[in-house]
C-alpha cells in the first residue's frame, strides 16, 4: 500500500512538472511568436519559388528578421497558414514579430516597384529604361513599333518579366488610342487612329507645356487642311537620328534638306509614322485640337510659343523674339542670304533656333517654329516653305524666317 501511494505521488509530481514545462514552453513560444523581433531596421528579402516553410523560417532567422526559424515553422503549422506562403520580394519592418512576418508572406504583401516612362521618348529609349529597371526578369524581346508604348508610371513586382511589362505598355496605348479616337472631332483631316497617333507624336515633341498642345495641334491641323508643309524640326531630328536615338549636335540649315519621308520641310502631310511615344495629353490634343486660325508659332524664349495667323505677324514675332535674346546676331546680309558659303549651325536665335536658342524643359528639345525655319535651298520657282501671306507684288526686303531677303510670290525668300 505504501508503494502504491509512493508511485501515485511521483506520478502527480511528474505530471505537474510536465504541465509546468509545457506551460512555460507555451508561454515562451507565445512570447517569441508575438513579441518584437530582433530586426533593428527594415530589411527587404527575396523568397524564392518552391521555398518550403522550413526554408523560409531559416532564411528569416539567418537574416536577423526573427530569432528562431523553428518558431516560424510552428506558428505557420498551428495557424494553418503554411500552404499560403508565397514567393516574392518582401520588406519586413523593424522589430517585426514572427506572427507579423508570417502574415506579410502569407498575404503576399510584396514590394511594389515603379517605373516612370516620360512622354515623348522613342521606343528605343523606353526599352533602355525597361532594360535597366531592377527586379525584372528576362530580356525586352522584339522591339515594338514607334509610338506603340504609352508613357505612364508602371507598378510591378519582383520576378515579373520585361516582356510582360512592355506588353502592358502596348495594351495601354492601344486602349487609350481607341478610346480617344471615339471622342475625336469629326472635321479633322485624319483618316485613322494611326494618323492621330502620328500627329500626337509631333505635338508631343514640339512643346513641353500641356496648355499649348491643343493650340499647336490646331495649327498643324490648319496647315494640313491647306496643304501646307508642317515644317516641324522634331521630324527632321528623328530623320537624322539613328535607331531611335538622339542627334548629338545642333540642327543645321543643311539638315533641312535631308532626303527622308520624315522631313516635313520637304514632304507634305504627316510623316509616315510616329516620331516618339506621345502621352495622353498630346493624344487628346491631336484628336480634339483647339479651334484657331493660326498657321505659325515661334519660340518665346521661356519654353513656350507665340502664335500668328499671318506671315506678317509671324515676322513681327520673330523680330520680338530676336530682340529679347542675349548676344543677338545681326540678320544675314543680302549677299550671304542669296548665296550662303556653307551651312552653319542654327545656334543663335533666328526663329528657327535649336535647343540652345530657346531653352525648354529638359524633357523635350527646344524647337524652331512652324513655318518659320529657313527652308532648304531650292529654286525660286518651287519654294519649300508654306506660308499664309501671298503678296501680289514683292514688298521691300525684310526679315523672313530669320533672314533679310526679298519675299517671293509664295512668301519665301527669293534665292
Amino acid at each position: 500500500m505504501t508503494a502504491f501511494f509512493r508511485l501515485f505521488a511521483w506520478s502527480v509530481i511528474t505530471a505537474g512538472v510536465v504541465v509546468a514545462a509545457l506551460g512555460a514552453g507555451g508561454y515562451w513560444l507565445y512570447r517569441e511568436a508575438e513579441g518584437p523581433g530582433p530586426l533593428a531596421e527594415a530589411r527587404t528579402l527575396v523568397i524564392l519559388p518552391k521555398s518550403g516553410i522550413g526554408a523560409i523560417g531559416e532564411l528569416l532567422a539567418d537574416k536577423g528578421v526573427i530569432r528562431h526559424g523553428f518558431v516560424f515553422q510552428l506558428a505557420a503549422g498551428l495557424s494553418a497558414r503554411g500552404s499560403a506562403l508565397k514567393a516574392g520580394e518582401y520588406e519586413f519592418p523593424a522589430h517585426v514579430s514572427v506572427l507579423q512576418a508570417l502574415e506579410i508572406v502569407a498575404a503576399g504583401r510584396m514590394v511594389k516597384h515603379r517605373l516612370m516612362v516620360p512622354e515623348g521618348l522613342t521606343t528605343a529609349e523606353v526599352l533602355a529604361l525597361v532594360r535597366d529597371a531592377p527586379a525584372l526578369d528576362g530580356d525586352v524581346g522584339p522591339s515594338p513599333g514607334e509610338g506603340e508604348l504609352l508613357p505612364d508610371t508602371y507598378v510591378y513586382s519582383y520576378g515579373e518579366t520585361r516582356q510582360e511589362l512592355i506588353e502592358r505598355m502596348r495594351r495601354a496605348m492601344a486602349h487609350t488610342l481607341a478610346q480617344l479616337w471615339k471622342e475625336r472631332r469629326h472635321d479633322l483631316p485624319l483618316s485613322s487612329p494611326q494618323d492621330a497617333l502620328i500627329l500626337a507624336s509631333v505635338v508631343e515633341k514640339e512643346t513641353a507645356r500641356e496648355e499649348e498642345r491643343a493650340h499647336i495641334a490646331g495649327v498643324f491641323i490648319n496647315r494640313l487642311k491647306l496643304g501646307m508643309r508642317l515644317q516641324s524640326d522634331p521630324t527632321v531630328l528623328f530623320a537624322l537620328a539613328s535607331n531611335g536615338g538622339k542627334l548629338e549636335r545642333a540642327l543645321m540649315h543643311a539638315d533641312l534638306s535631308v532626303n527622308s519621308p520624315y522631313n516635313t520641310y520637304l514632304a507634305k502631310g504627316l510623316p509616315p509614322g510616329p516620331i516618339a511615344n506621345p502621352g495622353r495629353a498630346s493624344l487628346r490634343a491631336a484628336m480634339r485640337p483647339e479651334r484657331t486660325e493660326d498657321l505659325f508659332f515661334v519660340a518665346d524664349g521661356s519654353g513656350g510659343h507665340v502664335f500668328a495667323k499671318t506671315l506678317a505677324d509671324q515676322t513681327k514675332n520673330i523680330a520680338a523674339y530676336r530682340r529679347g535674346q542675349p548676344g543677338d546676331v545681326d540678320p544675314v546680309p543680302p549677299a550671304e542670304a542669296a548665296a550662303p558659303a556653307s551651312p552653319a549651325p542654327i545656334a543663335s536665335p533666328p526663329p528657327a533656333a535649336p535647343a540652345a536658342a530657346a531653352p525648354a524643359p529638359a524633357r523635350k528639345p527646344a524647337r524652331r517654329t512652324a513655318g518659320s525655319a529657313p527652308a532648304p535651298a531650292a529654286p525660286a520657282s518651287a519654294p519649300t516653305s508654306a506660308v499664309a501671306a501671298r503678296p501680289v507684288t514683292a514688298p521691300p526686303a525684310q526679315v523672313i524666317k530669320g533672314r533679310r531677303c526679298q519675299p517671293g510670290p509664295e512668301g519665301a525668300c527669293l534665292q
